[in-house]
């Protein structure tokens, strides 16, 4: 049994006559009476009672009716969500993101104006490092993630860059070092520094090193961070300076200073990250941030 089966039967019991149901239909009042007789045969069950001017539903046909009527409903509803979920206009999304990145104003608005376009897609986010959420993608436990672009990408992964935005010093207000308007780097070398600890490659931890390295010398961390907001309180309470991304400065806590470096400044990368570009959610939400970061 087909669906054209059950529409073929829902137009001959709508209209009595099986000639005008097939003009109805646009096929030949013939081979629609054998469709007829053989869904009759296949549920063995007689569905019409032949009259001299057309035909009714029997009691089984009667019966059929509503379940036939009710399957094509169905039917039709499945095919209206699967486009609207291909269109990403319903669906689940599973996004990362790393504990930055939400201070990067294009993410939050993104995920806000999708929340508010698209108010049936189900939403759940994972904070994470760089590399497990470049994990969670490849093994298919994430569908996108705002990422620090780490010096390696696994195979298959899209991205879809952001701005680059500069970095800053941040450091506890009784420093000496406020009283300068720039610093550079190797101004540093001498101070204890507070990071997020992160494996080889995530691109924060890694930068600040490679920034110091360049200026001969390397980071000492005096004490190290569980996420990367905590970074700005352990400053605060002047356990050591930190380098973080300019959008963090807009964390203000009473004993921190933020500081510009002499430009030009180091940056800090930010990256849409997905893998399967068949997800309509996922493509949703990359023509929010593409049209957020093009400023439309």
């Amino acid at each position: 049994m087909e669906l054209r089966h059950l529409r073929y039967f829902l137009a001959v019991a709508k209209e009595g006559n099986i000639t005008r149901a097939a003009q109805q239909l646009h096929i030949g009042q013939p081979p629609l009476s054998q469709q007829i007789k053989s869904l009759e045969d296949e549920l063995g069950v007689k569905l019409f009672q032949r009259t001299p001017h057309g035909v009714v539903l029997t009691p089984a046909g009667q019966a059929f009716e509503v379940q036939a009527a009710y399957v094509l409903e169905q039917a039709e509803h499945a095919k209206k969500t699967a486009r609207r979920a291909a269109q990403g206009e319903i669906g689940q999304l599973r996004l990362g993101f790393t504990g930055s990145a939400p201070f990067n104003p294009v993410v939050p608005a993104a995920i806000n104006a999708l929340k508010k376009l698209f108010p049936a897609v189900e939403l759940t986010m994972e904070e994470a490092n760089t590399p497990q959420l470049l994990q969670g993608l490849v093994e298919q436990r994430l569908d996108a993630a705002f990422i620090r672009p780490a010096f390696y990408a696994p195979e298959g992964l899209q991205f879809y860059r952001l701005a680059d935005e500069p970095m800053k010093i941040a450091l506890p207000s009784t420093h000496v070092l406020v009283r300068k308007k720039y610093l550079k780097a190797k101004d540093l070398m001498d101070e204890s520094f507070i990071l997020v600890p992160g494996p080889p490659g995530t691109t924060l931890y890694s930068e600040v090193f490679e920034l110091c390295h360049a200026q001969g010398f390397s980071p000492r961390i005096s004490q190290p961070a569980p996420q990367i907001s905590s970074v700005i309180n352990l400053v605060a309470a002047g356990l050591g300076i930190s380098i973080v991304p300019a959008s963090l400065s807009q964390i203000r806590l009473k004993g921190v200073c933020y500081k510009d470096f002499v430009p030009p400044a180091p940056i800090a990368q930010l990256a849409f990250a997905w893998l399967d570009q068949n997800n309509g959610v996922v493509r949703r939400l990359l023509e929010i941030v593409q049209r957020l970061q093009q400023g439309n």
